[in-house]
């Protein structure tokens, strides 16, 4: 066990023939004790400042493995992030081709849709001039028969009358 201030201070010496002298002994230790207390006063400071350095060097230890826990978890999060946002942009990119896609086949179905209809206005116009001219020459050989000749004469006699 260490010595201490109060164990110093209540050494007795005894005396012996031609033994040091009492009051040089006690001046002495006096000295001692004042530099021992001192001495344990300043050990127990230090102790103390140790153990407080050693709590912070603890705390800043702790603060280190947050900050890189919290470094890791940022780079977790923007890794995912990213993966997300690679994700998405492939949905988008697939649903505007299934859109354009879409657009292209509806877009050609209605030129086919249109060129059907062309085509039927075009048999139709073929149709009707067909029509027309047969109509057209009925009525010209109507013109040039000799029939109508007839009909001026009978409708000449008839205002005659």
């Amino acid at each position: 066990m260490p010595l201490t201030p109060l164990d110093i201070h209540n050494k007795e010496f005894s005396t012996g023939f031609r033994g040091y002298n009492v009051d040089e002994v006690n001046e002495f230790l006096d000295q001692v004790i004042k530099d021992f207390e001192l001495l344990t006063k300043e050990k127990k400071e230090l102790e103390e400042r140790i153990a407080l350095l050693n709590e912070r060097v603890e705390h800043y230890k702790s603060m280190e493995e947050n900050l890189s826990k919290s470094i890791l978890v940022a780079q977790e999060t923007a890794e995912e992030v990213k993966a997300n946002a690679r994700k998405e942009s492939q949905l988008i990119l697939k649903e505007a081709e299934k859109n354009a896609d879409r657009i292209v086949n509806e877009a050609l179905a209605k030129s086919r849709k249109v060129a059907i209809e062309i085509e039927d206005l075009k048999k139709r116009a073929s149709v009707y001039r067909m029509r027309f001219r047969t109509l057209l020459e009925a009525q010209l050989e109507m013109l040039e028969n000799g029939d109508w000749d007839d009909l001026e004469e009978a409708n000449a006699s008839l205002s005659e009358t």
